[in-house]
């Protein structure tokens, strides 16, 4: 498979708190949505779901109203280092580009992986997808993925803040920017 055809979108959920976390706990990605991009076709052509479990947190009901996702939920998902190495094995993450809409879900994986010792599933070819649409359509402030799809004229597919979903959504837009080769 060519790894340079396909680019990886990806947008990740974590546990939250409607303040600061509870004293002891971080924020941990709990979600990891992931959607495969053939760069020749401008097609999504799979979409993909990992739970994970948190280790150092809990999910409070903020999160869950936020995201849908309950405790019980992610305690049957993988540990992040499992995650991390299904990223690795099953769609290629460290050798083909990937994106994300903003940089959170960037910096996230580098937190928790620096916080873990856990492995960077990702290689260095990372574009951040809202700079990107934001310069394409000459934007003064960079909008969040549900004001973009507005933008853009495309429906949110599914339920936002749910990583699986958001992923799908970011990758319609993604795929409108190359199709309009503003694609970088």
């Amino acid at each position: 498979m060519d790894h340079d055809r396909y680019l990886c979108v990806v947008d990740v959920e974590a546990t939250c708190w409607t303040d600061a976390p509870p004293p002891g706990q971080t924020n941990e990605i709990i979600e990891i949505g992931l959607t495969v991009v053939d760069t020749g076709t401008h097609e999504r052509v799979s979409r993909h779901d990992i739970l994970v479990r948190p280790e150092r947190s809990t999910v409070s009901a903020f999160c869950t109203e936020l995201t849908g996702l309950t405790q019980s939920e992610v305690d049957s998902g993988l540990t992040f280092a499992e995650a991390c190495a299904t990223l690795r094995r099953e769609h290629h993450t460290d050798s083909r580009a990937w994106a994300s809409w903003g940089d959170y879900d960037r910096k996230q994986f580098e937190r928790q992986c620096a916080a873990t010792t856990v492995r960077y599933p990702f290689g260095s070819r990372h574009t951040n997808a809202k700079k990107v649409f934001t310069e394409a359509h000459g934007l003064r402030k960079r909008p969040g993925m549900a004001q973009a799809l507005d933008h853009a004229g495309l429906a949110l597919e599914g339920r936002h803040h749910r990583g699986e979903d958001d992923a799908w959504n970011i990758a319609a837009l993604v795929t409108t920017l190359m199709r309009a080769d503003a694609w970088r």
